[in-house]
């Protein structure tokens, strides 16, 4: 059976995808199957992917708040958005947790030109250069050019010193970011000539996804007992992740919340 994506591709609805897909929220088996049973019957020719993950979503959270919030952690990366600043939040405290030292939003003087950095994470000495583009569409791709651009502004930073935490440090190489995905041409520029890439699903094993699961480190968007209105007035707070948000004082009030919280970072 064929579904449309968010972009107007085709693609064939695969059982067991979409069944590991439920699995990795943290559903148990014969949660899963009782989520699997009921939509079966509903999926048709043609249904929108959109469609099939907001049923699934509601599915799940009739179960658990908790497992709504993993499986909808793509969604929640897109209301990072409309532009994208907070994702380059969430990317530079999502790095410290992998053992970086971060700042974002600087402005760094090249050989030729002033570029402006969205991430600089620096880890055992090796200062990296960090691009991110953010999309708002769930099947988004970015193309080759995104690398090519980005190569070229790590060339113009590189063989420099710069002045960051009270050291003189060069960069040593740069990553590009996004929670979409990449081209396979992407994929391939990118590993010939040095130049890292994290993604919703790449690479495999240590991509967004995987890490994000695997340190726990959601957004706060992916939360379902807040509405949008408390998002976004947190995430102005500077509040960015779900273990930033369990000690503050906005959540004693809140037990429906606290309880989302604690599951969702295991702690129930």
């Amino acid at each position: 059976m064929k579904l449309i994506k968010d972009n107007g591709e085709e693609t064939q609805f695969d059982k067991e995808r979409f069944r590991t897909s439920l699995l990795k929220s943290g559903a148990s088996v014969p949660q899963v199957e009782e989520v699997l049973e009921n939509i079966l019957g509903r999926i048709y020719e043609g249904m929108r992917t959109r469609e099939l993950y907001q049923w699934a979503h509601q599915l799940l959270q009739e179960k658990s708040h908790a497992l709504a919030a993993r499986y909808s952690l793509k969604k929640a990366l897109m209301e990072l958005g409309p532009a994208g600043y907070y994702f380059e939040k969430w990317i530079a405290k999502f790095l410290e947790h992998l053992g970086f030292r971060t700042m974002h939003s600087q402005h760094i003087k090249g050989h030729a030109v002033t570029h402006e950095a969205d991430v600089i994470a620096e880890k055992d000495g090796q200062l990296v250069w960090i691009e991110c583009k953010f999309r708002n569409t769930g099947e988004a791709k970015i193309s080759v050019t995104t690398p090519m651009y980005v190569l070229s502004r790590v060339k113009d930073i590189c063989d420099k010193k710069f002045h960051f935490w009270g050291e003189e440090l060069e960069f040593t190489r740069g990553m590009l970011v996004t929670n979409s995905y990449f081209t396979q041409d992407s994929i391939d520029f990118s590993k010939y000539y040095g130049l890292e890439l994290l993604s919703w699903d790449h690479p495999e094993g240590k991509s967004i996804k995987s890490l994000t699961d695997q340190k726990m480190l959601y957004p706060i968007t992916c939360l379902t007992t807040l509405s949008k209105e408390e998002k976004e007035k947190l995430l102005s707070k500077n509040i960015i992740l779900v273990k930033e948000l369990e000690q503050h004082e906005f959540v004693a009030s809140r037990p429906e919340l606290r309880k989302e919280i604690c599951e969702l970072l295991g702690k129930a």
